[in-house]
């Protein structure tokens, strides 16, 4: 898990439960994305919720939720602490 801390102190990083993040203080948990079967019954991920693509199809859903979890911490975490 990575959490990225700013300068004002501002703690960004993909929720999961490894640790609990409310012993760092306010939490503000927003949804980065859905992962959901389609119409073939393939998994996808939609990552609009933070500007990104639709990542699959895939046949399996961890294998989008793996997928979604890599392009998080790839484009979405580091950019988000640019700002």
């Amino acid at each position: 898990m990575q959490l990225k801390v700013q300068t004002d102190g501002t703690i960004h990083a993909i929720y999961q439960e490894l640790i609990d993040l409310s012993a760092l203080g306010p939490c503000e948990i927003r949804r980065g994305s859905h992962v959901e079967p389609n119409a073939n019954a393939c998994w996808e991920a939609d990552l609009s919720p933070v500007q990104g693509p639709i990542l699959g199809p895939f046949a399996e859903r961890k294998e989008a939720i793996e997928a979604e979890l890599l392009w998080l911490e790839t484009f979405w975490l580091p950019a988000v602490c640019q700002i």
